[in-house]
């Protein structure tokens, strides 16, 4: 075993699960689950069988990564946190086959206690505010908080604010790493530092 598993943790025949993961008290992974290297599965996390999460990703206790979640490189997912796979659940109907696909690009933040409801993207270094309910796909570099979540800003990979408006074009340096962020037509992109 190239990872390290505390006592306590289930992970069933099959799964995959990369050099230098740490898996802690009580996680529970299902035998299809991908999980790249350099990961850290906090106390009480649960980790379905379709699932990936990349390399270098921290999911904090007590989140709960269902079916048809992908996270990529890099996500930080908070404590107590929830992704849904169903977007309109019922106990007494089955709709394992109607499971909406959830992905969450490189290097996004997800606060503790927000939600995300399936079926969106959350773009590349977005930040979602603790508490928030996400119910639409996100720009990346957004920075988005409240129910429902709504974009109040930019954030820097580095995860700081950025000085660009919501809207329109500008430009800006993050002081800590020279690196250039643009806006235009909506979008934020950066050129390197």
């Amino acid at each position: 075993m190239t990872y390290f598993k505390h006592d306590s943790a289930i992970v069933d025949d099959g799964a995959q699960i990369g050099a230098g993961s740490r898996v802690w008290h009580f996680v529970h992974v299902c035998s299809g689950a991908q999980i790249g290297k350099g990961v850290s599965l906090g106390q009480n996390v649960f980790v379905g069988n379709k699932v990936t999460i990349g390399d270098h990703c921290k999911i904090q206790n007590n989140v709960s990564v269902y079916d048809n979640v992908h996270l990529e490189e890099g996500v930080f997912c908070g404590p107590s946190m929830v992704f849904t796979n169903v977007y309109n659940p019922r106990s007494l109907i089955e709709r394992k086959d109607e499971y909406l696909d959830t992905v969450v690009k490189k290097g996004a933040t997800l606060g503790a206690n927000c939600t995300i409801v399936c079926g969106v993207t959350i773009g590349e270094y977005a930040f979602v505010g603790a508490g928030a309910v996400v119910n639409k796909d996100v720009p990346a570099y957004a920075l988005i908080v409240g129910v429902p979540a709504r974009q109040i800003g930019w954030m820097s990979e580095f995860g700081e604010q950025l000085d660009l408006p919501l809207s329109g074009e500008g430009q800006t340096t993050c002081q800590h790493t020279g690196t250039v962020y643009t806006l235009k037509n909506g979008l934020v992109t950066k050129q390197a530092a």
